[in-house]
């Protein structure tokens, strides 16, 4: 399944450059501390799409949350992922490409590759991904914060970005963390992670 921070993209065509003076720059360069901010651990907050298929996927997605891990050298992102859909926990693990020029973030899926505009608000605290803001049938957009709630504040940046592109907030899809099946799996992969850690430290000092 398609990762929902790449829910409603199948390909972007290149920008158009007529934009209202009020949108944001879809095209912001990614640099090592663009991928400093967004590293760490996010919620998938909401999220507005216009295609169809992934629109239906998007609906059926009760929470999700996810940490990013950045790698400046290989401009790559590990993104390990724990989603609720209906009754049960779902995790992926994928990496994602990043073009630091058009500053877009890539998955490659089924032999697609998935792209999606990295657009990073004034608070630190949240970020966004534009797909295809160009193209009315396929736009669509989704909202990231680094608490399961976001703030009126933060989910203003959300609507104004939103309207900006074209879209009705009557169209955003929000997510419940109430509903957030995935913390028990959370805690049980951070505990393997933690032991393996400590094991590695050991298996160094007896070397």
């Amino acid at each position: 399944m398609a990762l929902p921070w790449a829910l409603a993209v199948l390909s972007l065509l290149p920008l158009l450059d007529a934009q209202s003076p009020a949108c944001p720059n879809f095209s912001v360069p990614i640099t090592n501390a663009s991928l400093d901010q967004i590293s760490g651990k996010w919620f998938y907050i909401a999220s507005a799409f216009r295609f169809p298929e992934y629109k239906k996927e998007a609906s059926e997605i009760h929470a999700a949350f996810f940490y990013f891990t950045p790698n400046h050298t290989e401009d790559t992102i590990l993104s390990r992922e724990y989603t609720t859909m209906g009754d049960q926990c779902l995790y992926n693990s994928s990496r994602l490409k990043v073009q630091r020029e058009n500053g877009t973030l890539t998955k490659s899926e089924n032999d697609t590759e998935h792209f999606a505009h990295l657009m990073l608000p004034k608070d630190p605290k949240t970020f966004m991904l534009a797909f295809s803001p160009e193209d009315k049938q396929k736009m669509g957009l989704s909202f990231y914060a680094d608490k399961p709630e976001a703030t009126p504040e933060q989910m203003q940046q959300f609507y104004d970005y939103l309207m900006c592109m074209g879209m009705d907030k009557s169209e955003v899809m929000y997510t419940d963390e109430k509903k957030n099946l995935c913390l028990p799996l959370e805690k049980q992969h951070n505990e393997e992670r933690k032991k393996e850690d400590e094991r590695s430290k050991t298996g160094t000092a007896l070397d």
